[in-house]
């Protein structure tokens, strides 16, 4: 795994060939228990280095596209599946709580429920106040430069604009740790007034 701008951020990466832009998944160690986010099979170097980095307690889920290798992960580390609440009537795997929005879900993670992207309340995350790590609906294409899913994905253009509008307005956000394309490790506030301005 890589690390990341903080000293307990870490992800792995899948490259898309169909897209042409790598999809990532986050691990934030942290003391109770360490948080994974959206998690890609990992290879055998990633999952010793995980092991290495202690117990994982959550694996926590963006939006029904990204189970990705969740349950696997889960039967490995003991972990606990959290999903998002707008998706509990048809998420295609068990898990054992189901996420709204809400601060201090865990001790330093507030969730964000999104409306308007391509599944029912998509879910986004701020760790320890300065992170964004976000699932679908925001993203980056090109290095440096947010962008929004396409159009045709979402389910309500402008419910989709209102909920991106309504992150950027989030004060703190330094860095953008994006699910899909490019990670922003500085100025974050920055590249979603760029984002905002482009809508």
């Amino acid at each position: 795994m890589k690390l990341l701008h903080k000293k307990n951020l870490f992800c792995w990466t899948q490259f898309d060939e169909d897209r042409d832009i790598d999809f990532h998944s986050y691990l934030w160690v942290r003391d109770g228990g360490n948080v994974i986010f959206d998690p890609l099979p990992l290879t055998a170097h990633d999952e010793n280095h995980l092991k290495s980095l202690g117990s994982v307690s959550h694996i926590i889920i963006s939006n029904s596209d990204h189970i990705r290798n969740a349950k696997v992960l889960a039967q490995q580390t003991g972990a606990d599946i959290w999903g998002p609440a707008g998706e509990k009537a048809s998420f295609p795997i068990p898990c054992t709580q189901w996420l709204s929005e809400g601060r201090s879900v865990i001790d330093g993670l507030d969730v964000y429920a999104l409306n308007g992207s391509k599944t029912e309340g998509e879910l986004a995350f701020i760790v320890e106040g300065s992170t964004l790590i976000t699932g679908d609906l925001i993203r980056a294409h090109s290095g440096g430069k947010l962008c929004m899913i396409p159009d045709a994905k979402l389910q309500h253009l402008e419910q989709a604009k209102a909920s991106v509008k309504r992150v950027a307005s989030i004060k703190g956000i330094d860095a953008i740790l994006t699910g899909d394309g490019w990670p922003v490790f500085r100025n974050g506030e920055q590249a979603l007034s760029e984002l905002i301005a482009s809508l």
